[in-house]
């Protein structure tokens, strides 16, 4: 499983990652992918409720239409399992993942979502995206 310190947790960084960061397709899924910006909005330049070092996190959208919360809960523990075994494949550690579920996510296993997400970080827009 993802262990907390990998995981985002304010709204703020999910909407600048998903305004800002380099889509990528896959056939369960979307990725979103935003390097963690150099400045941080506080004063002190220092982002103190999560690790500088360590990333990438990860971020799940799971909405209902991908079903009951049943269903969506496993598709979010198959989702993080599928992140933490494909993680180092990631083309920047300092980089905030989000990952919207489609539907069809449901009928997937981790190991199925896994190999997407590892075709997802080898395309070409993410290690561009991750060079900027």
């Amino acid at each position: 499983m993802t262990a907390p310190r990998h995981r985002i947790s304010r709204g703020s960084d999910f909407s600048r990652t998903l305004r800002t960061g380099v889509r990528v397709s896959a056939r369960d899924f979307v990725l979103h992918a935003s390097p963690v910006p150099p400045v941080w909005p506080d004063d002190s330049r220092i982002r103190r409720d999560v690790a500088l070092h360590g990333g990438p996190w990860l971020g799940l959208i799971v909405s209902k239409a991908v079903g009951p919360a049943v269903t969506r809960h496993a598709v979010a523990r198959r989702l993080r399992a599928a992140f933490t075994a494909t993680m180092d494949s990631c083309p920047s550690p300092e980089t905030y993942v989000v990952v919207r579920a489609h539907r069809s996510a449901a009928q997937r296993s981790s190991v199925e979502l896994a190999e997407q997400l590892e075709a997802a970080w080898r395309h070409p827009r993410l290690a561009a995206g991750a060079r900027r």
